[in-house]
């Protein structure tokens, strides 16, 4: 029988004191409107160098840390940016534009808080983001509608901006154009001769919002000519794409748009470990333009995606919290276009 050992007795010292400002200025030998001006990093007021790693150190040795809710108070608006986290896995492009994101905005003294609500969708998650109080609310995806964004406003958003294919009536929108993306890809395979174009469609759930744009596209640029498009359900697993290779030749397909580079990199594998030469046999085009795709043999081809800078996009948030009451902008971003290599 395992025993769960006893936790150890409560210690008796006292706690210490929470530092303050007030005892940072005096360790530092300043006011604290000086610490306050060093710690907020107050660009209108001039502190010379040598004062300014005075009052770092002070802190630093009394563990001071600035009081989120009185910054907030001083600055008329909290300062608090929520990102909901992504319900589907997301891949190395979207994490680097998020990270890019995030730096932006914390050079614009923004605080930035993923939010990792599991099940939660659409009002429901709007109502869970709006007890947090945030000032503004970054929403990937789709799901959000109306009601949301109003009840996050009325909760004190001052901003909610999304990103995904469609606008949302109240929110600023970022409109990503996922069909260019497929657009891009059946065009590019139409015009290397190929005509029988299978695409794959991931069967994880969330993807859809993605995947049905990016099949559309295809459907799209070979609309009016002797091309078929099959769609190709695949799951991101090694079995399933080796039994999706392992019906390749009933299939009678010459060319792959397979969704993205990584679900392109596993369909390739295990097309290659079946025995069918790309892109002798099979052309395969990926999408965002990864690392590793140049790293296989043959280099894989793909589509290049241009996200939005994430300096752009902290500049949006900025001005919809100092100006709440202006329309809402739409840009529309997602920029696609086809990088050729070994695999087509």
């Amino acid at each position: 029988m395992v025993q769960i050992p006893k936790p150890p007795a409560p210690s008796r010292t006292a706690q210490r004191p929470v530092p303050t400002s007030a005892d940072v200025a005096r360790l530092a030998g300043v006011s604290r409107a000086t610490v306050s001006y060093v710690l907020n990093n107050t660009a209108a007021v001039r502190i010379s160098e040598p004062t300014r790693r005075r009052v770092h150190e002070a802190a630093k040795e009394l563990g001071y840390v600035p009081h989120a809710a009185a910054r907030s108070l001083r600055a008329g608006h909290r300062r608090m940016v929520l990102m909901p986290a992504p319900a589907v896995p997301a891949g190395p492009l979207y994490s680097a534009f998020i990270y890019e994101l995030q730096w932006a905005l914390h050079r614009l003294d923004y605080t930035v808080v993923q939010y990792g609500g599991v099940g939660l969708a659409g009002d429901e998650a709007a109502r869970a983001w709006a007890e947090l109080r945030p000032v503004a609310v970054l929403v990937p995806g789709t799901g959000l509608g109306p009601e949301g964004v109003a009840l996050l406003r009325r909760s004190g958003a001052r901003a909610v901006v999304t990103l995904g294919p469609d606008a949302v009536e109240g929110a600023h929108a970022l409109l990503m154009d996922h069909e260019s993306v497929g657009h891009c890809a059946g065009a590019h395979l139409y015009a290397r001769g190929r005509r029988r174009i299978g695409v794959v469609v991931p069967e994880e759930g969330g993807l859809d919002v993605f995947s049905r744009p990016r099949l559309a596209g295809v459907r799209r640029a070979l609309h009016g000519t002797a091309a078929t498009v099959t769609e190709l359900p695949l799951a991101y697993t090694e079995e399933s794409a080796a039994r999706l290779a392992a019906r390749w030749g009933d299939l009678g397909l010459d060319a792959a748009f397979a969704y993205n580079d990584e679900y392109a990199m596993l369909l390739m594998r295990a097309l290659q470990d079946e025995g069918v030469a790309v892109p002798a046999d099979t052309a395969v085009i990926g999408a965002d333009d990864l690392l590793l795709g140049r790293l296989l043999r043959p280099r894989l081809s793909t589509v290049r995606i241009e996200l939005p800078s994430g300096r752009d996009l902290a500049e949006l948030v900025d001005r919809a919290v100092r100006d709440p009451g202006g329309e809402p902008e739409r840009h529309k971003v997602l920029g696609a276009s086809v990088v050729q290599r070994d695999s087509t």
